[in-house]
């Protein structure tokens, strides 16, 4: 979905597979099955022209982050946030402009 979302044209799914194949070491097959299961599930769109198909977000960006962050949420933490601050301060090395900038936002959050 990153490839489809950075591009401000339709996707080809040679473009598509030209982004995802050297990095992950996937096959152009692998590719289009998972091009074939995000249109399935409504993720992409798609329009044919000529011999091509041309692909579409068909979820907005940020909003499918909040539904995945949600998700994982739930299935991780059971949906509270304290475990996971816990846990990501615990496992993770912080730099201070790091902790400012969560105070910040910590900061941000408490203000009505």
């Amino acid at each position: 979905m990153k490839v489809v979302w950075k591009q401000s044209e339709p996707s080809t799914a040679q473009s598509i597979i030209s982004a995802l194949s050297k990095p992950n070491h996937w096959s152009a097959a692998t590719i289009k099955t998972l091009i074939n299961r995000l249109v399935n599930k409504g993720a992409l769109n798609y329009e044919r022209q000529g011999n091509f198909y041309l692909y579409t977000p068909g979820v907005d960006e940020q909003a499918c982050q909040a539904a995945e962050f949600e998700s994982f949420m739930q299935r991780v933490f059971d949906g509270s946030v304290s475990p996971l601050m816990a846990h990501f301060t615990s496992s993770q090395k912080l730099t201070s402009a790091e902790i400012d900038q969560l105070e910040k936002l910590l900061g941000k959050a408490l203000k009505p």
